[in-house]
Parts: C-alpha cells; structure tokens; sequence
C-alpha cells in the first residue's frame, strides 16, 4: 500500500507541474495551440513505443467513430482549453478548475442516462457551482493584477469537461485496452485536430526542454505512475489522493510564478477540492455496499 501511494502520489506531483513547464514555454514565444500540438506529438512517440514493444497495437474497427470523438474531445479541445486555462488564469487556476470533472460526469449522467441524483452528488456539484462562483468573484490570480477574465474560466471549465470524459467514454476502452494501447491512436487523431490552428514558432533550447517535460513527465510519466499505482491501491483510494494535484499545482505555482489567490479564491478552490472527494467517496462506498451485497451468505 505503501508503495501504491507513493506511485500515486508522485503522479499527482507529475500533473501538477503542467502549469509551470507550460508557463515556460510561453515565456519563451511558443503559443498555447503550438504546446497543445507538441504535447500530443510527444507524448504519442512516448505512448506508441510502449504500445509497439508490448505488441498492444490492436484495435476494433467499429470503435474507430467513438475513438476519434473522444480523440478530438479528450486531446485536441482539452490540450487547446487547459493552455489557454494556463496562459490566460495562471496555473493554479487551471488545475482548481480542471477539477470540475465529477461534477460534470454527474450532470452529463442526469441529462443523458437518467441516473439518481443523490444527495452527495447533488451537493457536489453545488460546492462546485459555488467555488467557481468564488474564484470567478475573487478576480482568480491576485499577483496578474488583472481581473479574472472570460476566458480564463471558459477554457478552464473546458477543460474540466473534457477531463470527464476520462471517467465515462476513457472508462469504456479501458475494459478493451490499455492506456499505450488507448494512446497509440487516440493521440494522433488529437494532434492532426489542433494542427490547422497552429502557428510554429521558432524555439530555443530552454522551449524544446519545457515542450519535451509537458509531454514526458507531466502526461507520460504521469500516466505510468498513476497506473502502477493502482496495481497496489484501489482506484477510489488513488483518486483521492491524485486531488492532490492542484495542491501541488497551487504551491509551485506560488513559488516559482508568484500566483496566488485571496481568501475568496482559496475557498472556492476548496469547495471544488471538497466536492471531489465527497464523489469519489459516494462510489466507493456504492461499491462496496455492492460487494458485501454479493458476498452475503445465502441464509441471509
């Protein structure tokens, strides 16, 4: 268990650090759409090796329409959005609103498969509504000195859309495939969507370093420890302790960027982080409740 929480853990680090290796690229002249771009191409060579060397190259032909909706959705919009969250809000808020997922799977589950609103998930998404009410009112990143504009939040709550999508449409393949195997064709679909939007710009040794980390350490090798993780700790434990992410993000964010928010901000980042948790916590405990149902003696 040890072990399964250090993988997880240093998963968290690995994501949390997106914000900071993308600031540097844009820092040095290379635009939210041209990262977005790099950060798909690198990360398939990554993930397309793996699949290659494992023999986990097959795929199911009728899932190639469903592949490609989630391959423009799951990598063009959300590498584009979660850019643009970056360049525009700061880091910090990126990760927070990032984090708006679950409750975007809860409502997308109402709408579109009638499922129950419980009570945990009903108030999840009103601290999520409520946090993003209070970050947007906080004027999100005090050290920018500028108010929080539209953008920041739209591509931000973007992104956290697009990240749900991990849980449902990402949650269906990962029963016929693994994540090198998911990747290997999902990413190139994702870069060939944001290639005609990209303007390539001339870059320097210190941009290729942070393009190369983006896509190495905080999308591959996050991935790798996030999954090795969950070989020695059970996926509701290790989501939880993945929220750890936009803590982390929020730190480096402070140290090396100098952004963070006020009081409102925190809080509403809270909210978001508390709701979270709250929705992980309703299914672990329905799966539980399911396993003991299942193993009940038959003279009960």
């Amino acid at each position: 268990m040890f072990t399964g929480y250090l993988f997880i853990i240093s998963a968290a680090a690995c994501w949390g650090l997106i914000g900071i290796f993308s600031s540097l690229a844009f820092s040095q002249g290379i635009q939210p759409m041209e990262v977005a771009f790099w950060r798909a191409v690198l990360t398939w060579i990554c993930f397309g090796t793996q699949a290659v060397r494992f023999g986990q190259t097959r795929v199911d032909l009728k899932d190639l329409p469903l592949l490609t909706v989630f391959a423009l959705f799951g990598i063009s919009l959300f590498y584009i959005s979660y850019q643009y969250a970056v360049k525009s809000g700061g880091a910090a808020l990126a990760s927070v609103l990032l984090y708006t997922a679950p409750a975007w799977v809860v409502l997308c589950s109402y709408f579109i498969y009638r499922e129950r609103l419980t009570l945990i998930k009903l108030l999840a998404v009103i601290f999520v509504i409520s946090g993003v009410f209070m970050i947007s009112r906080s004027g999100g990143n005090v050290s920018s000195g500028e108010s929080l504009g539209l953008i920041a939040l739209a591509s931000g709550l973007t992104a956290g859309f697009c990240y749900s999508l991990y849980y449902t449409v990402g949650k269906y393949f990962s029963k016929k495939y693994s994540a090198a195997n998911l990747f290997l064709y999902v990413l190139p679909i994702g870069a060939l969507g944001i290639l005609p939007f990209v303007e390539f710009s001339h870059k320097t040794m210190l941009a290729w370093v942070a393009l190369v980390s983006v896509s190495i350490v905080s999308t591959y090798l996050a991935n790798y420890l996030y999954y090795n993780g969950l070989k020695h700790l059970e996926a509701g434990r290790a989501s939880i302790v993945a929220t750890l992410e936009p803590v982390i993000a929020a730190i480096t964010a402070y140290v090396f960027l100098g952004e963070y928010f006020n009081l409102l901000g925190y809080l509403g980042a809270g909210l978001i982080l508390i709701a979270v948790v709250a929705t992980i916590y309703d299914k672990v405990d329905k799966r539980n409740a399911a396993d003991s149902e299942i193993h009940l003696p038959k003279e009960a």
